[in-house]
């Protein structure tokens, strides 16, 4: 059915989604999101647009990838459907012991949700059961979901918004400083620490040297779990599969979810050892989700987990990682409004002068051809994704838009 954006735009805001319409249209920003392939995505109207948002890492093959697409048909030409979470799954067998056998250090089960708020909430009640502990240890302004157990784990305004907040359970440190989370966890009586390997939503700072290895020998020491979240870093973005191999860390419990669905079927997983999973052994029923695990998700997420697993692909993504800094540094030497450049991997934030810099050039780059979202805790940083199968062409071509947006964004005003 073919419909005028205006007409999309209205009944979105009248039932779905008024406030956050009301945010994009006084920011300028109308996209609604029509045909997509690959690394693009197209306006109703017919606008073309690199996507390097790619919707948290949904994306990260890109819009509706060829071998992701065919596995979707093959799914539902193969007789299946959601399945039911109680008995056993082929196909939920296979993908967790693909899952267990890609994540570092000892891993023995794989808990299937829905989506990434949901693998949090059973990573904390994982850790929780564990340790016969409640209290959860979390960055300042830090992002895990939106779900109440989820939700409480971060940003305390956004959990109270909605009552969630639970400031004597769930506690908050400055990222990237050591003696906050010594001091966090000196009673001994934390049942988690959970981290964003590099926090997506605080404009993705990147871990000291060093630092993620010592709160994780912290944790050791205080019989805390460590809880990796790679809901947005994982699956091959770093240059890795898991952005934590990249500090040489290896956690307790490893969240994954976005991308594992090949933006075509949604599903998550939340990767325990030993003593986080014990309590499958315990009570099978304590946790249960309907669309977890879901047989087609299961076999779409298959193929992710081939396609991300190749030699080829890791090689690929490291050696255009490198073609990207080359190219971000070259840029921030042109411009003194780009200040700071923050890179692992096809993992970016951008930092702009000023405390709006990102929302300003989330502007100009859209008008330039280019969706890319700023920092939600972060204002004057921008998130910076390219999918991992960018190649040397698309990196000159984003340049070339980003060099465009900040003259648009600096014009009259002397930088």
């Amino acid at each position: 059915m073919i419909r005028s954006k205006a007409s999309v735009v209205e009944q979105n805001k009248r039932y779905v989604c008024p406030d956050k319409i009301r945010i994009f249209n006084q920011i300028g920003i109308d996209l609604v999101i029509g045909r997509r392939e690959g690394p693009y995505i197209y306006d109703l109207d017919g606008k073309k647009l690199i996507d390097v948002h790619i919707n948290g890492g949904t994306y990260n093959l890109g819009h509706r990838h060829p071998e992701i697409v065919a596995a979707m048909r093959e799914a539902v030409e193969m007789s299946i459907d959601i399945g039911n979470h109680h008995f056993p799954s082929p196909l939920r067998g296979e993908l967790a012991q693909i899952l267990v056998n890609l994540s570092p250090g000892d891993m023995k089960y794989c808990v299937f949700a829905a989506g990434g708020s949901e693998a949090v909430d059973i990573a904390i009640k994982s850790a929780r059961h564990a340790t016969q502990r409640k209290k959860i240890v979390s960055i300042d302004n830090g992002y895990h979901g939106r779900t109440g157990i989820s939700g409480a784990a971060g940003n305390a305004k956004t959990a109270a918004f909605f009552l969630s907040d639970a400031p004597d359970d769930f506690l908050t440190v400055p990222f990237n400083d050591p003696a906050a989370m010594k001091n966090a966890l000196e009673n001994n009586d934390i049942a988690a620490v959970i981290l964003e390997t590099i926090p997506a939503t605080l404009g993705f700072p990147l871990p000291e040297n060093g630092y993620l290895g010592e709160v994780k020998l912290m944790c050791e020491k205080a019989g805390t779990l460590y809880i990796a979240d790679e809901v947005q870093t994982g699956l091959a973005r770093s240059g890795k599969i898991w952005a934590v191999e990249k500090f040489d860390v290896v956690p307790d419990i490893l969240v994954t979810a976005k991308g594992l669905s090949g933006g075509m079927y949604p599903i998550a997983a939340t990767i325990l050892n030993e003593k986080a999973g014990a309590w499958l052994h315990q009570d099978g029923f304590a946790h249960v989700s309907t669309f977890g695990g879901s047989e087609i998700g299961c076999h779409v997420a298959k193929k992710v987990a081939e396609i991300i697993s190749r030699p080829e692909t890791l090689e690929h993504v490291n050696r255009i990682s490198t073609y990207l800094k080359d190219a971000l540094c070259a840029l921030q030497n042109k411009h003194s409004f780009l200040v700071e450049v923050r890179q692992c991997g096809l993992i970016a934030g951008l930092k702009f002068d000023g405390d709006m810099g990102a929302v300003m050039m989330s502007k100009a780059l859209y008008d330039n051809g280019v969706w890319a979202m700023f920092s939600g805790y972060d204002l004057s940083v921008l998130q910076f994704k390219p999918y991992l199968f960018t190649d040397n062409a698309l990196v000159d071509a984003l340049m070339e838009k980003l060099d465009q947006a900040m003259v648009q964004c600096t014009a009259g005003s002397g930088q």
